[in-house]
């Protein structure tokens, strides 16, 4: 029994699966065929939670935001109604983009947050990144192989997340890769590409980008299939700003 046990782990091994602990795994008495399904339902469960993880750490997600914890009655901009359609994410497999905008601390940073991480938890693979990280390994791309696996996994993302567009002014080399980047993704038809944008107002973009003709170039493929959602009012923590005295 020993001997045939080793034997079976050593062929897990070759076949890169799940390492199993059988004696649990078979504490009643089966059929072969049913041993078989469930060693492989086994397998399978074991592997898409290792996927999970994977899909997690590769995200580069901060940290953790709910829909649940979003205060709906501050931030009226929105709904919560209008949230938990998103939370389908048929727009996703649709390849519509969504955009928040508007100033500083309305909660465009909690809800591309909570959708992040429902998409996540759906299967979906997930980049988080600020405009200025992507510029960053747009520019070094061919030169780090850090970069070179960033890019090569943003290009794979189902959902890319780009966050604190236009809190930094960009130089004309780096708006022309921004827009080499978004003309590249907007025109792939091989799988779902959706961006994610945490945004000021679409007046402030000229702006930062330096430059109208490549600002409207951007900003006609992104918003072509596009939800938009203007949230404006007063600023949350400074609403809820905490003292010393």
């Amino acid at each position: 029994m020993n001997q045939t046990l080793e034997n079976i782990n050593n062929m897990i091994s070759r076949l890169h699966l799940e390492p199993v602990n059988f004696q649990e795994l078979f504490q009643d008495g089966h059929s072969p065929l049913e041993s078989v399904q469930i060693f492989l339902g086994e397998q399978v469960q074991l592997k898409e939670q290792k996927a999970a993880i994977m899909r997690m750490k590769r995200a580069g997600m901060p940290p953790k935001k709910t829909l649940e914890d979003f205060d709906f009655g501050f931030q009226q901009s929105v709904t919560k109604e209008q949230m938990l359609r998103l939370s389908d994410f048929t727009w996703l497999e649709d390849a519509y983009n969504v955009m928040f905008l508007g100033p500083p601390s309305v909660g465009k940073y909690h809800l591309a947050t909570a959708l992040g991480y429902l998409a996540l938890d759906k299967g979906y693979a997930v980049s988080f990144i600020s405009l200025d990280e992507l510029i960053k390994v747009l520019k070094t791309a061919d030169i780090t192989a850090s970069s070179r696996r960033t890019a090569k996994y943003l290009y794979k993302s189902d959902l890319i997340i780009i966050d604190e567009v236009g809190f930094l002014p960009v130089s004309q080399t780096e708006a022309n890769l921004l827009f080499t980047f978004v003309a590249a993704m907007h025109e792939k038809t091989s799988f779902p590409y959706t961006t994610l944008f945490r945004s000021k107002g679409f007046t402030e973009w000229s702006g930062f980008l330096g430059d109208e003709v490549i600002t409207t170039a951007i900003l006609d493929r992104l918003v072509f299939k596009c939800e938009i959602f203007n949230m404006t009012g007063e600023g949350y923590r400074l609403k809820n700003r905490k003292t010393i005295l």
